[in-house]
């Protein structure tokens, strides 16, 4: 019966409504509220030199608070709902529409009240670069290429392909994507790591099994005044951009390479249509991967993935075609039976449990 289904939804959003609620109770939210009111209405506010910083926590906080009001509410009223019209099978229809909403809007709410980190809320970049196996992780590569186009697109963020360097054969040797949209490094910062895939290789004409890695490197985006780069540190090089057929990039010559040689850090851009443009983006490129590093390093809490090969033992994830299908992710152990929609870019449900466990 419809009323029997209704109330297993309800059952099993429960679990999160509790953690969310044990997280208001804890984060003090609302006194955090009033507190912010107060100054804001002294006579003398505008004079405050942190006027902005006050109005925008404020106003994220306020639009925070409506949120958990209005699912709390809702999920008390489905209840009462159902007891009023538990022999009304098209309103009951009507309530369980409301619950599927429901259950969305409380998955996105737990997983916007974890992201409470200042660089959460940045746009960020992307860089996948094939392992060693050439066509065959170039090809894996390309995959998680197209996986990461498809969530961004899901999610409702922007793309842009700054670089590209195509495979020999197939597939790409690296890429760096710009993804911009709320919440958008918080979401996919726990993609960086190593993607190990499992299947029959489409190369291999004795249809034997390969085992491929690419790594993948997600950095905020930054703003200017947080990083001084000194000029001299720099090496600059041009060269002609590539594509597979001009489907990602403008084939000019200004495509701009920057290395940061005190670090070893290079970046690339071919994106723009001209040299200077280039030079722009990759040098807000080099800046976020700078502010990145300094951050670990004040924090120690350094990032293994650049000191690891990218091979067996150091993957995040491993994505297995054959002879089973399985996607496992080995932080969490969360696993999903359909590979091929996670790499059509369902991959929600795996960031959710990281960001739940962190």
């Amino acid at each position: 019966m419809l009323i029997d289904e209704i109330r297993e939804k309800l059952k099993s959003i429960e679990p999160d409504i509790q953690t969310i609620q044990n997280f208001w109770k804890n984060s003090k939210t609302e006194e955090r509220i009033k507190e912010l009111e107060q100054i804001s209405q002294k006579e003398d506010f505008w004079q405050d030199k942190n006027q902005a910083e006050i109005l925008k926590e404020l106003q994220k906080l306020k639009n925070l608070n409506e949120s958990y009001s209005s699912i709390t509410k809702n999920f008390d009223e489905s209840f009462e709902l159902l007891d009023l019209f538990s022999t009304d099978e098209a309103e009951l229809k009507k309530i369980d529409t409301e619950v599927n909403k429901l259950q969305k809007n409380v998955s996105k709410f737990k997983i916007n009240i974890l992201l409470d980190q200042p660089e959460d809320s940045a746009n960020c970049f992307l860089t996948i670069n094939a392992g060693a196996g050439g066509t065959e992780s170039q090809d894996w590569a390309n995959m998680l290429l197209r996986m990461y186009l498809r969530f961004s697109e899901r999610e409702g963020f922007s793309t842009a392909i700054m670089d590209y360097q195509p495979g020999e054969e197939a597939g790409i040797k690296s890429a760096t994507l710009f993804i911009k949209g709320k919440n958008a490094y918080g979401f996919l910062k726990n993609e960086h790591g190593i993607h190990r895939l499992v299947r029959i290789s489409p190369f291999d004409a004795n249809k034997r099994r390969h085992t491929s890695f690419a790594g993948v490197y997600v950095t905020p985006e930054t703003v200017e005044t947080e990083v001084k780069i000194d000029p001299k540190d720099l090496r600059i090089d041009t060269y002609r951009a590539g594509g597979a057929g001009g489907q990602h990039v403008n084939k000019t010559d200004s495509a701009v390479r920057i290395t940061h040689v005190p670090t070893g850090i290079v970046v690339q851009c071919q994106n723009e249509r001209s040299q200077t443009q280039n030079k722009e983006t990759a040098m807000k490129m080099l800046m976020a991967k700078l502010a990145q590093k300094q951050k670990e390093e004040d924090e120690a809490k350094f990032s293994k993935l650049d000191k690891k090969k990218i091979e067996w033992g150091s993957q995040i994830r491993s994505y297995v075609l054959h002879p089973y299908k399985m996607v496992k992710d080995h932080r969490t152990e969360f696993e999903s039976p359909q590979p091929d929609l996670v790499l059509d870019g369902d991959i929600m449900e795996f960031i959710e449990a990281n960001l739940i466990k962190q």
